[in-house]
């Protein structure tokens, strides 16, 4: 009997997946994958519903005799072990991520030997619906707000990017790349203090209210589907603050940092170049279990950023105010550098973790930007922030573009650097 196989990426079985197991059926014993937790998250396909969930779809569906999980989006590890005759999959390739799928069952197949059974692609109007409310489904609040905690479980590093408007969130949900047989995107989004208030023209001292700051997340919630990192500043005060987590909560963020320091809020990257005072441990502890006390859902996260190694108090300093912020009700450490080299968060990372194996751990590594994201994982760090990249790219392509229209009297000599109005509209999804 041949053996035959199919992949599924998916949360509900319809009728495109039941014609392809029919069609496969017919060219023998079919196994069918169920893509891992991990793959689905890099595959732009956040499950809803667990892998043991999602494998009891499948089991017992007629005509499959076996169901395994596929733990990568390549199809490299079932080769290896099914040695199938026949790999099945739907004609769908038009998108680069396919293309590359298909291309390594291709290679795959030159190896081993087997064959490509292709079957057309099953769309409806039924189908298209129930492709959008699954989509809505993971934008709802209620959903979007544990899938930050649910990610660090997921991947080995949560990649979160700065977004300051529904633009910049279309770019983060939908950027998806292939380099060397992986696919990759970002996890989460950091809607960040710097950018907002940069974005509106306004100095980053917390002169944007919060009121304003709610418009920017209600305009990147109603396009995008992953989860938020918000960035608090310092969180007010604290009476002040328990309402602020109540509001992130309803609107489905799923986690706030705010930084240990008080007054007036100075961008962290000056450093000791500007008067920046750090708070007391005691006083920040209460703020922390204030706004742990006030939030209703056990998906929201309260993570502590602390600038001990910003304003030169040393490694110490930061590890005791972690330990303290931790016992405070902290779900996360955030710890911040603005050094050039990444030793000294290397350093509290490990002494961190020596004694604190499962508290989640923040970088942002933007001043020490030369560091991967897999040597951060080797020292113990679960989300990495690239914190203010996009609105840096964005300012000096609109400058030269300025530039160059008042240079020339004419917009035809920068047009060659700028993308059509076309290309940004199918970004766009229309209802």
């Amino acid at each position: 009997m041949k053996t035959v196989y199919t992949c599924f990426c998916t949360d509900v079985i319809h009728e495109g997946h039941l014609n392809i197991i029919d069609e496969a059926c017919k060219y023998g014993e079919l196994t069918v994958g169920i893509l891992s937790d991990s793959a689905m998250v890099r595959y732009n396909r956040f499950p809803s519903i667990s892998l043991q969930d999602r494998i009891g779809l499948v089991r017992g569906l007629q005509g499959v005799s076996n169901v395994v999980v596929q733990e990568k989006i390549m199809y490299d590890e079932i080769f290896e072990s099914l040695h199938p005759d026949y790999v099945v999959h739907g004609d769908n390739w038009s998108a680069e991520p396919m293309r590359a799928i298909k291309k390594n069952i291709l290679e795959l197949i030159d190896k081993y030997g087997g064959k490509l059974i292709e079957i057309p692609y099953t769309w409806n109007e039924e189908l298209s619906k129930l492709d959008k409310q699954m989509r809505e489904k993971l934008a709802m609040p209620e959903f979007r707000r544990g899938r930050l905690r649910k990610a660090i479980k997921m991947v080995p590093i949560v990649r979160a990017i700065e977004v300051h408007s529904g633009l910049t969130g279309l770019i983060a949900e939908k950027t998806i790349v292939v380099d060397g047989g992986d696919i990759d995107q970002f996890d989460a989004m950091w809607i960040s203090s710097l950018c907002d208030s940069t974005n509106k023209g306004k100095p980053d001292i917390e002169l944007v209210d919060m009121t304003s700051r709610y418009r920017t997340i209600d305009d990147v919630t109603e396009v995008t589907t992953k989860p938020i990192i918000f960035d608090g500043d310092t969180g007010g005060m604290t009476e002040h603050f328990v309402y602020t987590v109540r509001s992130l909560e309803r609107m489905g963020v799923s986690a706030v940092i705010i930084e240990d320091k008080k007054g007036l809020k100075k961008n962290s990257l000056f450093g000791t170049e500007v008067e920046q005072t750090q708070d007391t441990i005691e006083h920040f502890c209460k703020k922390i279990a204030a706004g742990k006390r006030a939030q209703l859902s056990d998906d929201f996260m309260i993570i502590a950023r602390i600038e001990s190694l910003i304003l030169e108090k040393g490694i110490e300093d930061a590890l005791e105010r972690a330990k303290a912020y931790v016992g405070a009700g902290a779900d996360g450490i955030m710890i911040h550098s603005r050094k050039k080299e990444p030793d000294e968060v290397l350093e509290f990372c490990d002494k961190f973790r020596s004694e604190d194996k499962e508290t989640p751990i923040v970088v942002v590594p933007s001043s020490y930007n030369t560091i991967t994201e897999e040597e951060l994982v080797e020292h113990g760090a679960n989300i990495c922030i690239y914190a203010n990249q996009l609105i840096r790219a964005a300012f000096p392509a609109m400058e030269r573009a300025a530039e160059s229209i008042l240079k020339n009297h004419r917009a035809k000599e920068i047009d060659s650097e700028l993308m059509s109005i076309k290309k940004i509209i199918t970004l766009i999804d229309e209802l």
